[in-house]
């Protein structure tokens, strides 16, 4: 069981930033990939297709034989946490409850949240927060342009990625949070802008880093750690273009990636 991999979903290319953050804590782990870049951005789309794109996801990682699973997407972590972790025979990390702690942690003034459409839609993190401290102010703002822009590989320079972030900025420049919580792992591509346009004093949390860290806590407890210090695999697997995939992966995991396979969208929930 130790030496099983952790298996990490999400609906593009985003939750390789919480790949990322997983290697940098725990370098010996094994990672299997799925990147349903076929049917990106889930943001927008009815939260009875993200639970039924979500079940597919789980089951075909599930075929790997995971020791735990990673829901990197927000979207999918919103509209089917529950659902994964009934079917699901080993433990199911999502990148929301992790963030709204760290959120919390951070500072004891208000927290800001962007994220996509149906994510702000579920109030997930808004439950999230007022569970841990219920008197504290949210200001949660959708953003249904960054995925596709960052999916598109453009730059966190380009003007349009700086027009599009100023608009969506604005309320929160006047909230004035403490904390923002970047609630979509496409967005640590766009944090020095955001940093820019909210000032230093506002503290970014990124979702994978939450995620990551509440993994590493897991298996610690579990006793399922990997015993490598370093060395870790990873395996990927997309739902469309395998060679754009590993073109604009290294952008969002921080390093090569050499292996991977293209996986059909009919062929995700088979057995």
């Amino acid at each position: 069981m130790v030496r099983r991999p952790i298996g990490v979903f999400d609906s593009g290319l985003g939750g390789l930033t919480v790949v990322r953050e997983l290697a940098r804590a725990m370098p010996g782990e094994d990672i299997v990939y799925l990147g349903d870049t076929a049917r990106v951005p889930y943001g927008i789309k009815s939260p009875q297709t993200i639970r039924t794109f979500a079940r597919q996801d789980a089951a075909f990682l599930l075929r790997h034989r995971p020791k735990l699973l990673v829901v990197a997407c927000n979207t999918a972590s919103a509209a089917a946490i529950d659902l994964l972790r009934e079917v699901s025979p080993v433990e199911v990390v999502d990148v929301i409850q992790p963030s709204a702690e760290a959120a919390v942690r951070a500072t004891s003034g208000a927290i800001g949240v962007i994220a996509t459409e149906a994510t702000i839609a579920s109030g997930a993190y808004q439950r999230s927060i007022a569970a841990l401290d219920p008197g504290r102010e949210v200001l949660a703002v959708a953003c249904p342009l960054l995925v596709p822009l960052v999916e598109e590989g453009r730059a966190d320079d380009n003007p349009i990625v700086s027009y599009v972030l100023c608009d969506y900025l604005a309320p929160l420049q006047r909230f004035r949070p403490g904390v923002l919580v970047l609630g979509c792992t496409h967005y640590p591509l766009l944090a020095e802008p955001i940093r820019k346009l909210m000032g230093p004093q506002v503290v970014l949390v990124s979702s994978g880093q939450a995620a990551a860290l509440e993994v590493q806590r897991r298996l610690k407890i579990a006793r399922l750690a990997s015993p490598s210090p370093n060395g870790g695999s990873l395996h990927c697997y997309t739902t469309d273009n395998p060679d754009r995939f590993a073109r604009l992966g290294e952008r969002f995991g921080g390093r090569t990636i050499d292996h991977v396979e293209l996986i059909g969208t009919d062929e995700l929930d088979r057995g």
